[in-house]
């Protein structure tokens, strides 16, 4: 008998799709290249394009190794790979991470992928720079999900690369913004997904 496990706003686990970000990609006019177009090269994986900096929802249940590898031959540049489980973003975002804090315009909120297990316990919350007026700062980690805010500064994009070192593995960031275009889509998806499942379950009745 097949097991299927929900979590406790419906979402099916079995087959649920994957996200892959790529890092430093179309950052100061290096390592260019077209997000949308590479998406529909991997149209047979049913990927959908986020914005321009590589994030990528896959829906199809695939091999992730296979996916990578495929995806490595068509980017033809290197670049750092981070990939999640669309339900690890989706629990997260029932978690509330941010709590009911306002957003502030000169405040942006991020979720950094790493690319591997990183260290062990860390103490939390952290800000980088220890010493003075922080530029970023990190209140959580759950699984290979980073959460925080930084500030909008020239500074920052030096102070993000200090959450390699500080975590032990290499983190992919992206605003949360980012992030729940990606729970969209997600979503969208599997409730197509559903409705399919019970338009066949009453033709088979």
């Amino acid at each position: 008998m097949e097991l299927i496990c929900r979590c406790n706003n419906g979402f099916d686990r079995r087959g649920m799709a994957f996200i892959v970000f790529l890092r430093g990609i179309n950052v100061g006019g290096y390592r260019t290249f077209r997000p949308s177009l590479l998406a529909r090269e991997m149209g047979a994986y049913d990927v959908v394009n986020v914005g321009a900096a590589g994030t990528f929802v896959v829906r199809k249940p695939v091999s992730r190794a296979k996916f990578i590898a495929e995806l490595r031959r068509k980017l033809r540049i290197d670049a750092e790979v981070a990939l999640c489980e669309g339900r690890d973003l989706i629990q997260l975002e029932m978690e509330n991470p941010f709590g009911t804090e306002p957003s502030r315009p000169d405040v942006v909120r991020f979720v950094s992928i790493l690319s591997r297990a990183g260290r062990g316990k860390v103490r939390l919350p952290i800000a980088i720079p220890e010493d003075g007026e922080w530029f970023v700062r990190i209140m959580g980690l759950k699984n290979r999900l980073v959460f925080g805010v930084y500030r909008r500064h020239m500074k920052t994009i030096g102070y993000l690369g200090k959450i390699d070192e500080l975590l032990g593995a290499p983190a992919t960031t992206r605003s949360w913004n980012t992030i729940l275009s990606v729970l969209r889509i997600l979503k969208s998806t599997n409730h197509a997904a559903t409705g399919r499942s019970r338009f066949n379950h009453r033709k088979s009745i």
